[in-house]
């Protein structure tokens, strides 16, 4: 028999016969009522649930409740009896051991785990991507109970990456994010060269979608009525050489794509960044034996400061540049200093 790990894959039609009673786990404490409900009968019409929430037949306690209410270690919730269609015609989705990546872990404890991304592996499947980071880790660890995203990075980017082993640690670390209380560094190599030793960078940033379906995000020019939210970045110039630049970039405001599109509005594309960057300096960097060889983009999230959400200290987690990123920079001190 191979070894596997497990996914579950909720479709086939069932009834509960009667009424359900759950007890809650440390993976659903602090979770609203009707979230919780939400995603355990994930074929059911929200405004229904909202009406078994409202008409009693969900309890918790033996107690009614509102939509609200937020979920207590051992609580016990009655489910009443439901027709739903559960998607059971593979009861699990099997994850062959071969194709199971082993990840990097920088920091890991009951609460957190914190893993340094390659680059090249999303965060979450989706769009054609069946296994990412999520997944991987879920297969590999079917015994955990939770396991979520505090953050993203984009798939081309290595470094840094949150996750949260208990629901309770999820928010809080949502909250310091919201409260900018979350410090993360990245390094970019950029094409030409900066010349500020520190400059800070606030632009209005839209998402849009392009004619082939890639969702991309542009500067909103502040002549038209467009609307965008607010972004800022730091940068401070850490190395130079004939044609390229390391920076160190400061997240302000957590974006998407927000270093990329600052740095290529700025005229400093980075290097490698297919869907921003300078795409005739990619191909060089890429494919061109005679010049300094980049197969991917330079960008990397090397460092992360957070106040454990348990204990209250506050942490510092590292990650070294990758090797191909690290022999980028060799190859450009050796030639172009």
């Amino acid at each position: 028999m191979r070894n596997i790990g497990k996914i579950k894959n909720l479709s086939k039609k069932t009834t509960l016969k009667s009424v359900t009673t759950k007890c809650v786990d440390e993976a659903n404490e602090g979770q609203r009522v009707d979230n919780y409900l939400i995603g355990h009968l994930k074929s059911i019409p929200k405004s229904h649930i909202y009406r078994l929430v409202r008409s009693g037949q969900v309890r918790v306690n033996s107690k009614r409740i509102n939509a609200s209410y937020k979920l207590r270690l051992n609580d016990t919730i009655r489910i009443p009896p439901i027709r739903i269609e559960e998607d059971l015609s593979s009861d699990l989705k099997y994850i062959a051991k071969s194709r199971l990546i082993p990840l990097d872990i920088l920091f890991q404890d009951d609460a957190l785990l914190v893993i340094n991304k390659p680059a090249g592996m999303a965060v979450h499947g989706g769009s054609g991507i069946s296994l990412g980071v999520i997944e991987q880790l879920r297969a590999q660890h079917p015994d955990w109970k939770f396991l979520e995203l505090v953050h993203r990075l984009d798939r081309e980017t290595s470094g840094v990456l949150l996750l949260a082993k208990k629901r309770k640690v999820l928010v809080d670390l949502h909250r310091q994010i919201r409260e900018g209380s979350v410090e993360k560094r990245y390094y970019a190599v950029v094409k030409g060269k900066w010349v500020n030793i520190r400059q800070s960078v606030k632009l209005l940033l839209n998402k849009y979608v392009t004619a082939d379906g890639e969702r991309r995000v542009a500067v909103v020019n502040k002549n038209k009525t467009e609307k965008g939210i607010d972004s800022h970045t730091v940068f401070t110039l850490k190395k130079s050489w004939s044609g390229f630049s390391l920076l160190e970039a400061e997240l302000k405001t957590g974006r998407t794509h927000q270093i990329r599109v600052h740095l290529a509005h700025l005229g400093f594309p980075i290097a490698g960044d297919d869907k921003y960057g300078d795409f005739s300096l990619n191909k060089r960097l890429a494919r061109n034996k005679q010049e300094i060889v980049l197969s991917r983009m330079f960008l990397h999230a090397f460092k992360a400061v957070i106040t454990h959400p348990l204990s209250g200290k506050r942490i510092i987690i590292e990650a070294p540049l990758t090797k191909d990123l690290q022999a980028f920079i060799n190859e450009l001190d050796g030639r172009l200093r």
